[in-house]
Parts: C-alpha cells; structure tokens; sequence
C-alpha cells in the first residue's frame, strides 16, 4: 500500500534552497522527531534516519522503542525496502506485512525479522525539493493504517521539516553580513514572531517571542562598540558558565552545528581567536556577566 504525498499532505517546498545553510548533523531534530512519532501515532516503534548528500542512501540512527539493535546503522538503498521505496519516489509508503509485503524489494528483511516487525510506515521528510530524512513508524501485528494514525504522523513531518527549515534559516542568516539596520531587525523580528504562531511548543514559542522583545528593545538603546546577537550573547554566557557545546544545543533548543556557528560568529566580532578570549572580551565589552 502506498499512499501519495497529498494523501499524508507531504510538504514539498519546491521554492526553496536545498543546500544554503543546511545542517550538517539532523541527529537531534530527527531524535526528537522519532519519539514524537512513536508517542502521537500509539504505534510502538519509529526509527529513522538522515539522507546522503548524494540522495542515494540513508542510514537509521535513532531508535525508539526497539528491541534489539538489528536496526541500527542499516544503510538503505534508494529504491530498496521500505524507506528506500519512500526515497526514491519522494513519498510516504506503509506496508501492512513488511516480510510478506508485494512492491517492495525485501534485501532488508535480516534487519527487521529480529523486530517482528509487520504493519511499517515510512515517510520521507523533506525541505526545499528534496528528501533530507526518511523517519519510519511500525507495529509488530498485521494493520491496514487508517487516517488518525496517517494525519498524526503527517503532523510530526511537518514539524520536522518547519524545524530543519528554522536551522537552515539561522545557518544562512549567520552567513550574511552582520550588521543589520533597524528597519531589517524589525523585519526579522517580525518573521520570528510568525514563525512563534506555528510552533507548538510551549518553551520554544516563549523563547522565540522573548528573543524578540530584547532585540526590538535594543534597538532604541545606544548600541556598545561591539553588538552581539541575542542568540549569540546566550551561547557565549553558557560558555562562560562552562557549558560545552551540546549542553549549550540542549538548553536553547539547537542543533549543535548551529550553537557552532553562533560562537564562530561571536568570535570573529570580538576578534578573539578562541572561546576563553572571546568570553574574556564580551565581558570587557559588558555584554555578558
């Protein structure tokens, strides 16, 4: 059984850029996305995994709900099993019995007898016309799927893929000159404001709205000789208070790749060569405490 794109309402986003600013490790984001699949669906398993550059492979990483590893680091084909299947035609696929399954390769089946895996969903996740991810749902009896189950796990992709897009966006904007004027902070300030509506976490919208409260009202103060970003200034304080990187990533929601960028940018605006000096002179600057 395959299902269309329409049917699970698969966000294409042909528009967009594919690989401007793209974030080199999808581990957190799909690591998040595959318990919230597993949770919202009430199907016991989801796994799944990022794409290769070259579109041909992908490779399952996260796991949930798994009762062995035979699943872990399986490297999927374009065209084979069930996530190769959903690769390469760039939609969802649902099998009702993978190991008995018609219209599906079966080079896998190894990796997934030891699951007692039978009813499987996989849905590719994707951004700016091409699939990055392919995130798979599953139960170990014999299902046909039915709407809720389909329409709740439509639901997480398009998280997936509004998060991967947000990462993108903060990964290209830190690649662009950084002084902004006040007209385009107000213009950002107001795209993150949108983008808050959209997001159904709590925290994170709380976070977004209240990153731009303190940029809007730093633009009407005079501005030090050195101006960080919001963003910027919470990193470098979490390294001053001896965080590494993946700590900083956790408690403000990133990717670690993008808490990398964020400090690369600080730096080269404090013209320090390291983070110590960087820290050392954002508190000269009185940016940080």
């Amino acid at each position: 059984m395959t299902m269309s794109s329409k049917n699970l309402g698969a966000s294409k986003n042909p528009g967009a850029s594919n690989d401007l600013g793209a974030p080199d490790d999808l581990g957190p984001l799909l690591a998040r996305g595959v318990r919230d699949l597993r949770r919202v669906t009430g199907l016991p398993v989801a796994f799944g995994g990022a794409v290769s550059p070259d579109h041909r492979t992908l490779v399952i990483e996260q796991l949930c709900g798994t009762a062995t590893r035979s699943l872990a680091n399986l490297q999927v084909s374009a065209g084979a099993g069930l996530g190769g299947k959903a690769l390469a035609l760039a939609r969802p696929s649902a099998v009702e019995d993978y190991l008995s399954a018609r219209g599906i390769t079966h080079r896998y089946d190894a990796a997934v007898a030891p699951e007692r895996l039978q009813a499987m969903l996989a849905l590719p996740v994707r951004v700016g016309g091409r699939t990055r991810a392919v995130l798979y749902a599953a139960t170990r009896q014999r299902v046909r799927f039915g709407d809720v189950v389909l329409r709740s796990a439509a639901q997480v992709v398009h998280q997936v893929e509004r998060d991967l897009e947000a990462e993108q966006e903060v990964l290209r904007r830190l690649e662009a000159p950084a002084t902004l004027s006040r007209d385009e902070i107000d213009d950002l300030c107001a795209e993150l404001t949108a983008i808050a509506g959209t997001v159904s976490d709590d925290g994170a919208r709380t976070r977004l709205l209240d990153v731009c409260h303190r940029v809007r009202s730093r633009t009407h103060q005079p501005r030090p000789a050195v101006s960080l970003s919001p963003r910027e200034t919470e990193a470098l304080a979490l390294v001053a208070a001896g965080c590494t990187n993946d700590e900083i990533a956790h408690r403000l929601g990133l990717l670690p790749n993008t808490v990398k960028s964020y400090l690369k940018s600080a730096m080269k605006k404090l013209d320090a060569t390291n983070r110590v000096q960087a820290v050392n002179r954002a508190r000269e600057a009185g940016l940080i405490r």
